[in-house]
């Protein structure tokens, strides 16, 4: 598979809330990289990591772009972030069921035909805004 299709299979695994699938595409030592807070290495803790997101969270991304280097070692995806706050997580505001629409990104590094780490950013305080008005 090349790196725009495995980066692709990813997502659509996100969006069919498929999580297996998705872990699935990661290499045996992962690293994610969130927005905020520690790096979490290894298959077990980003399975625990979606596992809190989709109790606190239902997402669903749009407007992908899936760009890659030409080694097929390096990849970025630009897209927007259709959510709804299910439950309060810990730290951030109470959760009613507010929605919001916010434009993200991930970086991917590609190990032995896997994703070996993703990287991702938003905007914090926007979706902050967002869901508290």
């Amino acid at each position: 598979m090349d790196t725009k299709a495995l980066i692709a299979a990813y997502f659509d695994a996100f969006n069919a809330a498929q999580t297996d699938r998705m872990l699935d595409l990661l290499h045996d030592e992962i690293e994610h990289h969130v927005n905020e807070g520690d790096i979490r290495k290894g298959r077990k803790l980003f399975a625990e990591f979606n596992a809190h997101m989709t109790e606190c969270y239902r997402e669903n991304l749009t407007d992908m772009v899936i760009f890659a280097d030409e080694s097929g070692d390096r990849a970025a995806a630009e897209y927007v972030v259709n959510g709804t706050y299910l439950k309060t997580d810990e730290g951030l505001p109470p959760a009613s069921g507010q929605t919001y629409r916010l434009p993200a990104g991930s970086f991917f590094t590609i190990r032995d035909g896997k994703i070996s780490r993703v990287t991702t950013y938003y905007n914090l305080g926007e979706w902050t805004r967002q869901i508290s008005t």
